[in-house]
Parts: C-alpha cells; sequence; structure tokens
C-alpha cells in the first residue's frame, strides 16, 4: 500500500492523483526525508491535505434556465396582407450601359464615367424643368482635375467583396440635392457593369463592415438614429435591407434645438 504523502491524498478520491495516467499506471512513492521535524512534517501534511481537497476547477451550473416561451399571434382572425408596406427598392438592378473594364477589373472603372451613364438613363431624373437631382448633374462639369472632391458630387470610391465571388465590387457615393447621400452598389456579371443597390436619403454615416453597408440616418427623435443594414442576397442577385433598427445614440438635444428630419428617396 502506498503511504500517504502531500502529493498524493489517501481521502481525497477525486483529486487527480488518484486519477490513473494512461502510460503510468502506478508511480513508486517518495521517500521521506529523515531529518524532517515531527512537527514541520505534521503542519506539511495538514497543507497538502488543504491544498489538495480544494476545488478543483471542475465546470459549474450557472443555475436554471428560464424556460423558452414562443410568439403568441395576435388577432389571428385578420388575414394577411397582400401588398407589401413599403418599398425600399429592393432587389430593383440595372445594367450600365457602356461602361467595361478590361478582366472586369472593377478597380479600372471610372466612377464619373458609371455616374454620367446614370444621369444619360434617368433623363426625367436629372434633366428638365422638374427634374430631382439636375443640380446634380449640372455639377458634374465640376469634376475631375483639382476641382474633383471640392463642388463635384462624386465621392470617393471604396471597394469591397460583398458579393461573395472573391472580387471587389465597387461602393459609390453620390451627393444630391437637400443634404441627401445616393449610396450605390456595382460589380460585374456575365461581362456587365450591374447596380445591385441604390438608395439615397438623408444620412448621418455609411460604413462598410465585412460584407454589409450600414447606413445611418437621423431620426425625429432626439438622441436616436435609424440605421439600415444592405446585405447581399444570392438568390435575388442583389443588395437588400435585411436590417432596419432605430437605436440610441447619445444625449438628447436641448429642448429648443432644431432636429433634423430624415427624408426617403
Amino acid at each position: 500500500m502506498t503511504p500517504d504523502r502531500p502529493d498524493h491524498p489517501a481521502h481525497c478520491p477525486d483529486h487527480p492523483a488518484h486519477r490513473p495516467h494512461p502510460k503510468h499506471r502506478s508511480r513508486p512513492a517518495l521517500p521521506h526525508r529523515a531529518t524532517l521535524a515531527p512537527a514541520a512534517a505534521l503542519a506539511a501534511l495538514l497543507l497538502a491535505t488543504v491544498t489538495a481537497c480544494g476545488d478543483p476547477g471542475d465546470l459549474r451550473g450557472a443555475g436554471s434556465t428560464p424556460t423558452a416561451v414562443g410568439p403568441t399571434r395576435l388577432w389571428p382572425e385578420v388575414p394577411p396582407a397582400s401588398t407589401p408596406a413599403l418599398d425600399y427598392g429592393e432587389a430593383d438592378t440595372e445594367t450600365v450601359r457602356g461602361v467595361t473594364a478590361p478582366g472586369d477589373d472593377i478597380h479600372r472603372v471610372d466612377p464619373l464615367d458609371v455616374v454620367r451613364a446614370e444621369v444619360a438613363a434617368h433623363p426625367d431624373q436629372y434633366s428638365g424643368p422638374h427634374a430631382s437631382y439636375g443640380e446634380t448633374a449640372d455639377r458634374l462639369d465640376d469634376c475631375g482635375g483639382a476641382a474633383h472632391g471640392g463642388k463635384c458630387p462624386v465621392l470617393r470610391a471604396y471597394y469591397r467583396d460583398l458579393t461573395s465571388d472573391g472580387k471587389d465590387d465597387m461602393v459609390l457615393g453620390i451627393r444630391f440635392p437637400g443634404n441627401q447621400l445616393a449610396v450605390r452598389v456595382y460589380t460585374f456579371v456575365g461581362h456587365e457593369l450591374v447596380q445591385i443597390m441604390g438608395t439615397a436619403d438623408s444620412t448621418a454615416g455609411v460604413e462598410l463592415a465585412g460584407r454589409a453597408v450600414i447606413i445611418r440616418s437621423p431620426s425625429t427623435l432626439p438622441g436616436y438614429e435609424y440605421r439600415t443594414v444592405w446585405t447581399w442576397d444570392r438568390h435575388q442577385h442583389a443588395m437588400l435591407a435585411t436590417r432596419d433598427e432605430i437605436l440610441r445614440v447619445g444625449t438628447p438635444a436641448p429642448s429648443g434645438s432644431p432636429v433634423p428630419s430624415a427624408s426617403a428617396s
């Protein structure tokens, strides 16, 4: 029988020392030091026993888990609507005519050419006395050279693989009248440049997070903002507004302060 020792307490059955090692089923007992005084030996043995029988570090339960409660349907007698409540313009894709790039490399596409193609394809919106974005079309003449980035409404393009095809897509911003910002996303499909997302709104910021485009817009509620997340949907072959929420972002403005209002495109 192996005598009791600090590293092998006999009265702690769950101590790791009592679990046989897969390779070494037994270990020889360590010899006691003959020079150890009886009182010191007893104190060392008690200390080792307390340490050995302490918390073994095993997993512990976190307590009872609340019972999951499923959603309760209200007014089941009301038939579901047959028409959509809102029109986000989701799945509205458009081929950009006349704009190509060698090897379908979207980095070699001139963003200004893309915007000019959009203006030409939608004369009702960009030309004429009742055009909503006529000012934007007029200011395209300010683009290029040193003036680009000043009065030019076409903002810097950003590139990110948003469609998970291993190739970058282009995110483009266009300043619209009324402090609105148009956000467009383009990709190549079958050697054709296709707009897979298009929206315009009063914005507080635009972000890229992973493969998502996040558009933040001011809210009529002080201290809150709207946040819409656009992601690629492989079934629709377009970017969809997969999440639309209102979030608290700061301290409400003082009473009487002007509050910006969001307007849809």
